[in-house]
């Protein structure tokens, strides 16, 4: 197993990568968008704006992933993925606009330039609404700053504003809201993603890992969520049977699910060779009251969880993906540090 830490765009220095390789990492997991307007990309508010704009985004240029990828070489860091693409590049294929067939060819691109980078994964969220809903507070031991769902803090029927998806507004001339999704609607779009990209990711190397949704209701905003139970995976893989169509294996989120089991659906779909890579933090409760707290301390046994990825024979990347902010000078970077210590030690007890 490889120990990796996720960075967003805006964080993407020399400082960021020498402190990831301090703390004994080997690889990052860059995040493909910032999130704007000064929001904490952690927190989705109830607000109907959600976190800011990415309007005049622009994909990614083969010159930056090359960068990307020398920026981490220098510290001795291998980039891993490439994390969330930005709603500008694809908010029509999301939404089934006129536009989705033009950014499908843009995406291809995109994919064809990170291979030609050399960097093995793509992470996405096929999701309307995405990460909303959460709020923060002292939810974490000693009080620590964390988030968590919260039944009745928000309306979740509170519709999209036109323009927006994914909490960002890719278009702040349009009026209305997003029509309501059904769930045979969502995944229509969904397939429509892997009928057009999976045989171009083939041909570049790149696997497209699917993050379940977070969190994993039925409906959010008046739209389906597509990856909201263990059993949907089986639904995404056996809708474009390839071995680059894979997951990007969060178990906080796969924990929070109403039913499922987080154990055998991480060894099933580790033993089916179907994990791009792994997001290992932990939560306490479940759908509709649950909140983020320290990987030691939630209701996933994290060295259970590291043991059956071990005896799985497991040897892809496991990154924190976020953590509690400790009180100090330094929250994030301390909260990381505490949660990338224990997840080393683990390793190293069991000889990765």
């Amino acid at each position: 197993m490889k120990l990796g830490l996720g960075l967003y765009r805006q964080n993407l220095d020399d400082a960021n990568m020498a402190f990831a390789r301090q703390c004994g990492c080997t690889h990052i997991v860059a995040h493909l968008t910032d999130y704007f307007a000064g929001k904490n990309p952690e927190i989705s508010s109830g607000d109907d704006r959600g976190w800011g704009s990415c309007e005049g985004a622009e994909l990614w240029s083969p010159e930056e992933l090359d960068g990307l990828v020398a920026l981490a070489g220098r510290h001795g860091l291998n980039v891993a993925a490439l994390e969330n693409l930005n709603p500008a590049f694809w908010h029509d294929i999301l939404l089934d606009g006129p536009g989705k067939q033009a950014q499908a060819e843009d995406l291809k691109a995109l994919i064809r330039r990170v291979g030609r980078a050399g960097i093995p994964v793509i992470g996405y969220n096929f999701s309307l609404a995405g990460v909303w809903g959460w709020d923060r507070g002292p939810y974490a031991r000693g009080g620590a700053m964390s988030v968590g769902l919260r039944s009745g803090a928000v309306d979740p029927d509170m519709p999209i504003p036109a323009g927006m998806v994914w909490n960002m507004v890719y278009d702040s001339t349009v009026q209305g809201t997003v029509p309501p999704v059904s769930s045979e609607a969502l995944w229509q779009r969904i397939q429509f993603f892997l009928d057009e990209l999976m045989p171009v990711a083939e041909e570049a190397g790149v696997a497209l890992a699917c993050h379940p949704d977070d969190p994993p209701v039925e409906t959010l905003r008046q739209t389906a969520r597509g990856i909201n139970h263990p059993s949907k995976y089986d639904r995404l893989m056996a809708a474009y049977p390839s071995p680059m169509n894979q997951v990007e294996l969060c178990l906080g989120s796969i924990q929070e699910m109403a039913t499922g089991d987080v154990y055998e659906t991480a060894r099933k779909l580790v033993e089916g060779g179907k994990v791009g890579y792994i997001h290992f933090r932990n939560v306490k409760g479940k759908v509709p009251d649950y909140h983020e707290v320290f990987v030691d301390e939630g209701d996933i046994d994290m060295v259970r969880m590291m043991r059956l990825l071990h005896d799985t024979g497991y040897d892809g990347v496991l990154v924190p993906d976020h953590t509690p902010s400790l009180t100090c000078d330094a929250p994030w970077h301390a909260g990381m540090a505490f949660a990338l210590g224990y997840m080393r030690a683990c390793m190293q007890f069991l000889g990765d």
